[in-house]
């Protein structure tokens, strides 16, 4: 299996703030910025994959750090920076841009990891990624930290979800 660099698995997609997607604080819900965040994200896997479907796995790292206004444009960019045997970390970057004045700043960032699923919904091997700018390159070598955090979260959250009931809590 061939690796594929990072740029062919890029996507970005612009968009306006609508007055619907706002908070009673005039910025745009993080539920909203975090579904086009995804979506974003699963071209980029699906990019990469090249198969039907790919399921998100994880969402962490998610980082609102700039409120977003209605005056401006959301510019969600996303690429697969890291893989591992059977799954591949997508980084999400949002960059806000006030389109009065042309300020931009990075809104959110956020790191999502896929699986591409075959038609049996049973995962594939991936293939590996090229990073070839600086940004992608120091994503790509800090990928694999990353991916053992997940591991450990993963095993506290087995630990979480065996101590907990899913019986209806009594009011």
């Amino acid at each position: 299996m061939e690796a594929k660099k990072i740029s062919e698995t890029r996507v970005i997609h612009t968009d306006q703030v609508l007055l619907n997607d706002l908070n009673n604080y005039d910025t745009l819900f993080g539920g909203v910025l975090m579904k086009k965040m995804d979506a974003c994200a699963t071209l980029s896997a699906r990019r990469h994959s090249r198969v039907k479907q790919c399921v998100t796995a994880s969402t962490d790292s998610v980082n609102f750090l700039h409120p977003i206004r209605q005056s401006d444009s959301v510019a969600i960019e996303s690429f697969v920076c890291y893989t591992g045997r059977r799954s591949m970390e997508i980084f999400c970057k949002v960059v806000a841009e006030d389109l009065e004045t042309g300020e931009r700043k990075i809104a959110a960032t956020a790191f999502f990891t896929f699986v591409p699923l075959d038609e049996n919904k049973k995962p594939l091997q991936v293939l590996e990624v090229i990073p070839e700018t600086d940004e992608e390159k120091y994503l790509y070598e800090t990928g694999k930290e990353r991916e053992e955090i997940r591991r450990l979260k993963r095993e506290q959250n087995k630990e979480l979800v065996s101590r907990l009931s899913p019986k209806k809590a009594c009011t």
